[in-house]
């Protein structure tokens, strides 16, 4: 800790980029972020670590709720030295007071940045295209790319490589298992989901999955049963059955995924060595149970932690900065 730590600058292909979803992001790309997200989380507590972004201003336009990813921007851009402007959805009517273009405009002309947690992916992208400033995805019902960043993270921190790695997700195909299944591709991983029938991943996107996983030595599978997903993988994942806004279908959902429980009998499928994930929050005794998420094998608050080093990764690489 007695030398001074030195940030690299961002590279000129991610500056001034949005961050809207995995896919935006070459294979390379995607590993300079999990690279710069590991040495962030290395030099964090440092006596001279530095503040690339000190001076800037970046927006935070949350319109769901949010622990882990607002906690995650709002620290990273503190410890980063940019100030966080704090906007609800009743500050903006985002798309209903005024158009999401004049809302792109004004925010353009104040800040350096907007991280956007929303509902529709249409919606973000509109924004995006209209603003002259990077806009991050804090999530939308179609993509989670900040969760996914840091789940390869973690993953790679426990086996010290991705390429390679047979990555089971046990569960509804939605945007958590999107962004997962596009970054396992980049990266080489095998990945393999088990849903019902009606809940698989979006078909476009599984067909963009398999087309990189054929560059990157990867694979992608979709399967019904959850033990031929889990068996002999190195990684376990699951997320809750009923996402925020889908509660008129918890019914529904809870009937369709009974038989896709993580417990103690689907993990003794998985390699020995196998490590649980899940996105969290996590409703114990239901897509998960206590055993698994509180056991050994799990890594899920790994994950939660990694999420702010990730997002100082995101941050510095759309927002620039350097040595």
């Amino acid at each position: 800790m007695g030398m001074a730590l030195r940030v690299a600058p961002a590279t000129r292909t991610t500056v001034g980029r949005d961050f809207l979803t995995l896919g935006d992001y070459t294979a390379d790309e995607v590993l300079r972020l999990l690279d710069r997200a590991a040495y962030w989380k290395a030099a964090r507590g440092g006596a001279a670590a530095p503040q690339p972004l000190s001076g800037k201003s970046v927006a935070l336009l949350f319109l769901k709720p949010s622990l882990r990813t607002r906690v995650s921007f709002d620290v990273a851009l503190h410890e980063l030295g940019a100030h966080p402007v704090h906007l609800a959805g009743g500050d903006v009517g985002f798309g209903h007071r005024e158009p999401t273009p004049d809302i792109a405009h004004v925010l353009s002309r104040m800040v350096h940045g907007i991280i956007v947690r929303g509902h529709r992916h249409e919606d973000i992208e509109e924004l995006a295209a209209a603003a002259s400033i990077p806009v991050i995805n804090a999530l939308t019902a179609r993509y989670h790319p900040h969760q996914a960043l840091a789940d390869l993270l973690t993953l790679r921190e426990r086996f010290g490589h991705l390429a390679g790695l047979r990555l089971a997700f046990v569960g509804d195909g939605n945007n958590v298992a999107h962004s997962l299944m596009l970054g396992a591709a980049r990266t080489g991983i095998h990945f393999r989901i088990a849903c019902p029938e009606g809940y698989a991943p979006e078909a476009a996107l599984v067909a963009q999955a398999e087309g990189w996983a054929a560059d990157t030595g990867g694979s992608v599978r979709i399967v019904r049963e959850p033990a031929e997903a889990v068996e002999a993988a190195d990684a376990v994942y699951t997320d809750v059955w009923v996402s925020m806004g889908q509660d008129g279908e918890t019914e529904a959902r809870t009937a369709a995924f009974r038989g896709y429980v993580v417990d103690e009998a689907l993990m003794r499928h998985a390699a020995p060595h196998a490590v649980f994930l899940h996105d969290l929050p996590a409703h114990r005794g239901l897509e998960v149970t206590a055993g698994v998420i509180d056991g050994p094998a799990s890594v899920v608050f790994d994950q939660a932690e990694n999420r702010l080093h990730t997002a100082k990764a995101i941050l510095e690489a759309v927002l620039g900065g350097g040595a």
